[in-house]
């Protein structure tokens, strides 16, 4: 029941967070809530309240793809929120046995590909541990060697402490990795590893546990970001993440300089032809 769950949560969530008025609705004036009542969600889906607030509660757990469409269409939901739902929905209908979890073993093509490019490239799995990375990224992100297996996370590395010093828009990077750890999670809810990590970080940090309840998702992460590094200073960027073949959904993230930042970045792969090759790792 444990997607189910996640299906309500994610559907609350939304619901609140949706303005009466980005619907066209009025607002009203004794309304005692910011987003829409369940009751006008049912309306808008053409659904009975008492059956939208189960779905909502997790205790229907075999939503029709009918039902799901018309609450996406009621919520003005974006294509990787309606993949999401229906992800949800089909692991929720699905019986035992449960999802036959495979190992983040890297293809030995994918760490060649990593070693041979002259830009900042590291590996993930779908619940954001670091597999691999070539020196590039070591230099500009932080060594991973530094930090202990079982924290080399990227959002265990976003969420600690000292963050900002290297990461000016933390927050905004940490909103995009989050919303990739809720969607890795809706292919299964119950995965060890996706457990631990949230439960970890729910301890950890109060802004985390803020940024997690808002059922934000993302598909991929991309789109331009501020690092700082400690000699060099700011540099822009942008991030790319490309699917690695015949894993887990690992990915592969690709950083190149925004127009202004190519002679930072250049300076970086300075920095790095003068010192020795870094390590790189596996966190398996």
């Amino acid at each position: 029941m444990a997607a189910a769950r996640e299906l309500g949560a994610f559907l609350r969530a939304r619901r609140e967070q949706t303005r009466p008025e980005d619907l066209g609705l009025e607002p009203g004036t004794r309304r005692r809530v910011d987003g829409l009542r369940r009751e006008e969600v049912a309306v808008l889906a053409g659904l009975s309240t008492d059956y939208y607030q189960r779905l909502e509660q997790g205790r229907s757990a075999r939503p029709s793809d009918a039902a799901l469409d018309s609450i996406s269409d009621a919520l003005d939901l974006d294509a990787t929120e309606r993949e999401h739902i229906g992800r949800l929905a089909r692991t929720a209908r699905r019986p035992a046995p449960r999802p036959r979890r495979t190992s983040d073993k890297l293809p030995r093509g994918s760490r060649i590909l990593l070693e041979a490019t002259d830009l900042p490239a590291f590996i993930v799995s779908q619940h954001l541990d670091v597999l691999a990375w070539n020196p590039l990224a070591a230099e500009l992100l932080g060594d991973p060697t530094r930090i202990p297996a079982e924290e080399r996370n990227v959002l265990m590395m976003l969420f600690h402490e000292d963050a900002g010093l290297r990461y000016p828009s933390c927050e905004a990077m940490a909103r995009d990795y989050v919303g990739m750890l809720r969607t890795a999670i809706s292919r299964d809810p119950e995965h060890p590893r996706a457990i631990t990590v949230v439960g970890a970080l729910s301890v950890r940090s109060a802004e985390f546990r803020k940024i997690w309840a808002r059922h934000d998702v993302r598909d991929r992460i991309n789109g331009g970001k501020t690092l700082r590094h400690p000699r060099i200073g700011e540099i822009d960027i942008e991030r790319d993440a490309y699917p690695v073949p015949r894993t887990a959904d690992a990915s592969m993230i690709v950083i190149t300089a925004r127009p202004g930042s190519e002679d930072a970045l250049h300076l970086l792969g300075t920095l790095v032809a003068n010192r020795p090759a870094a390590a790189h790792g596996s966190v398996r």
